[in-house]
């Protein structure tokens, strides 16, 4: 499937942007994907006792002052206009860029905020030797932009729990990006990849995203 997509994207190489180059103050942890893609341990996946339980969401976010869950905190954060919080921080108004579909959103309750790495996935990865409180930290991760994104309920069904070697976003200015992204976050949160997955990213890395940015970080301890 991923390779079918590259044969048809590949000419349109040249109009995609890479992620948008960071301050010099963060010029450390800047890379490109492909040296990104390097530091990811490859690893069979461990497919068995995932629940979505296992991973408390949604917390008090990160203010817990603000009456605010860390779903409406990525939604006001990630808002092209913001909307306005009401009691309960119930969202009205506003508006928001699927980051998967690049479709225009104004009713949040239309709006699903998705794990980049699907829990499922991050289970399968190395999280299911997590701790409990671990794994609520990575449910609710606001440090890095990628982790959490604000989608569509369509194409985060779409989605759904694959890796890129099954899916990425159909949007031709939009899978360097997300590629790249899901390296990030499993560099940040030291999880693994499996041989089809990688195999999936290296055409990307070698081809059409070869000058992708990634921002490296590491979750907190």
């Amino acid at each position: 499937m991923i390779k079918n997509l590259m044969r048809g994207l590949a000419p349109l190489a040249l109009i995609l942007s890479p992620l948008a180059v960071p301050s010099p103050a963060l010029s450390a942890n800047v890379i490109l994907f492909p040296d990104a893609l390097a530091e990811l341990t490859e690893a069979a996946e461990d497919p068995d006792g995932f629940k979505e339980t296992a991973f408390r969401h949604w917390n008090q976010g990160l203010d817990p002052a603000d009456g605010c869950d860390t779903r409406s905190e990525v939604l006001v954060a990630e808002a092209d206009d913001a909307p306005k919080a009401g009691a309960g921080c119930a969202l009205t108004g506003g508006r928001w860029t699927s980051a998967y579909d690049g479709q225009s959103v104004t009713d949040p309750a239309a709006l699903r905020v998705d794990h980049l790495v699907a829990l499922e996935e991050a289970w399968q990865s190395g999280a299911s030797g997590w701790t409990a409180a671990r794994r609520e930290q990575y449910a609710n991760d606001q440090g890095a932009a990628a982790t959490l994104v604000a989608v569509t309920a369509r194409s985060q069904k779409e989605k759904a729990g694959r890796d890129p070697a099954e899916w990425v976003p159909a949007d031709s200015t939009r899978y360097c990006r997300y590629v790249g992204e899901w390296v990030s976050t499993k560099l940040r949160w030291g999880l693994s990849a499996d041989k089809d997955e990688v195999e999936a990213l290296k055409l990307f890395a070698d081809g059409p995203c070869e000058e992708t940015v990634v921002i490296r970080s590491k979750a907190p301890q």
